[in-house]
């Protein structure tokens, strides 16, 4: 045996929810995992539509020199259009995952600016920060309905409030489970300037101020991309709109594509358009 043994500990994936000091499963904002009726009925959804394009762009291979479909037209039909779908499938489920988690931290993000803006207003009127918890609960109760982000958040920190644990020790758990560098930042302020007797209402109000800004900016910058979003996505259909049009009006002309050079052109026209894709998205996320 050699001095050393090998590390094969493989790194746990993170939770979908953290217990937290009081006790209340609280979510993690950071990751996403899908239910099993979730996984297969995006599966299917994916696998139907990489299933018509994949007919679309290889059916009909394997036909005789009659242009008869023969048996194996018939089973390479099925296999590509499977192949292709199960792909398919296999592809969205993480670009599902990654659009819920991007949507559901946009959403904690402008419940968070209504929290900071609540809260800044409670400490101008006098109130402590126990106090201004608890009226900003009140008034976000309001504005949201009771499965909101932001109210299940100021719950638990009211929650160990009442059990005497620290408020910037709540915010902290907050700010590290939403994965938004803000609201963690913040947390961190806070807590050094609760700590150490700072300007709590001055931090609160800036910090409001820096946030609506960046989110009015983010508003700006996704309203002149939405265009550029739009005409992606058109790309990305037209060249199953053309092929189901000339295989629809010209049956003669489509027979060009399940040629040897019609079948490799296809297949490099759609990796490259998924590739345009991928690369598209990335260009078009733009983050602050």
């Amino acid at each position: 045996m050699g001095l050393f043994k090998k590390n094969t500990k493989v790194e746990e994936p993170e939770p979908q929810y953290y217990m937290s000091a009081t006790n209340m499963q609280m979510l993690n904002y950071k990751v996403y995992y899908m239910s099993k009726l979730e996984k297969i009925l995006y599966f299917l959804l994916a696998f139907i539509v990489g299933a018509a394009v994949g007919y679309l762009f290889y059916g009909g291979i394997g036909k005789d020199e009659f242009g008869n479909p023969t048996m194996l037209t018939h089973v390479l039909n099925v296999m590509i259009s499977s192949i292709v779908g199960v792909i398919a499938g296999k592809l969205f489920l993480p670009v599902r995952v990654s659009q819920i988690i991007t949507k559901r931290k946009r959403t904690l993000n402008l419940q968070f600016r209504d929290m900071l803006e609540a809260l800044s207003t409670s400490l101008n009127a006098g109130k402590n920060v126990t106090d201004s918890f608890k009226s900003v609960y009140g008034d976000l109760k309001i504005q949201y309905a009771e499965d909101a982000f932001i109210l299940n958040e100021i719950a638990c920190i009211l929650a160990g409030i009442n059990n005497n644990i620290a408020v910037e020790d709540m915010l902290s758990d907050f700010g590290a489970r939403s994965g938004i560098d803000d609201i963690s930042s913040f947390a961190d302020v806070f807590s050094v300037c609760y700590k150490k007797g700072g300007n709590i209402k001055e931090t609160i109000a800036k910090t409001h101020e820096i946030l609506s800004d960046k989110i009015e900016i983010s508003e700006d910058i996704e309203t002149t991309v939405t265009s550029s979003k739009s005409e992606q996505n058109m790309m990305i259909f037209m060249p199953v709109i053309l092929i189901g049009m000339m295989k629809t009006m010209s049956p003669d002309f489509a027979d060009n594509f399940v040629t040897p050079v019609g079948i490799i052109a296809t297949t490099i026209g759609v990796v490259l358009f998924v590739i345009a894709y991928f690369v598209g998205r990335s260009i078009l996320n733009i983050k602050l």
